[in-house]
């Protein structure tokens, strides 16, 4: 189960919020490019949810996450990730759900390619409010291969690894308080994958 707190910023708050004194250190820093995949005729989409391919470093993981609850940017969802080679889409290996592992693997001839996200995580794990707490910072694009279709991605996500939900409203706070006056972090409901599909969408 996946519990994690979106927020969306603005460019020119960037420099701030890096020299946040709780995001002193440079953190970590990966590359991640991300294919999404549906039928056409959306049957993912349709049980709201989202079959991802990743590249990260060297490592290709195949996702699935499932439809979950959000609200005020927290959101609550199942999520399934692990090793696979690229193309292979092996659910029936990946998700301990026997069902839906099923129905995956009925809809993954038909699965293709409609965006990708593009972008570097830059990733640090604090402690506060008595849990620990990923904070990720995502900057880079979605697009639509093969077309012109093309959006940035700016957002901060609050990961809950251990501990309290309530410490990620907690830590959302501290973080838009910067000593050179307040940060703009908007809470956002929308996921990449949402984003995504609303681009790939829109008119050629």
């Amino acid at each position: 189960m996946e519990t994690e707190l979106k927020l969306t910023l603005e460019a020119a708050d960037l420099p701030r919020l890096l020299a946040h004194p709780l995001l002193a250190d440079a953190g970590s820093t990966q590359r991640l490019l991300n294919t999404y995949f549906d039928t056409p005729e959306l049957a993912l989409q349709q049980r709201r949810m989202a079959v991802r391919e990743r590249l990260a470093g060297t490592q290709w993981l195949l996702t699935v996450k499932t439809a979950g609850q959000s609200e005020k940017g927290l959101s609550r969802r199942q999520e399934w990730e692990g090793p696979t080679t690229p193309g292979a889409l092996k659910f029936d290996a990946l998700v301990d759900d026997a069902a839906l592992a099923q129905d995956l693997m009925t809809l993954r001839p038909h699965l293709q390619a409609l965006f990708c996200t593009d972008f570097e995580r830059q990733r640090w794990v604090i402690a506060h409010g008595g849990a620990q707490i990923e904070v990720a910072l995502d900057q880079g694009r979605i697009h639509v291969p093969g077309t012109d279709l093309t959006e940035p991605l700016l957002e901060l996500e609050l990961e809950l690894l251990s501990g309290p939900e309530s410490a990620l409203m907690a830590l959302a706070e501290v973080l838009r308080q910067t000593p050179q006056g307040p940060l703009t972090l908007t809470p956002s409901n929308a996921s990449k994958a949402q984003r995504g599909m609303a681009l790939w969408r829109r008119p050629r």
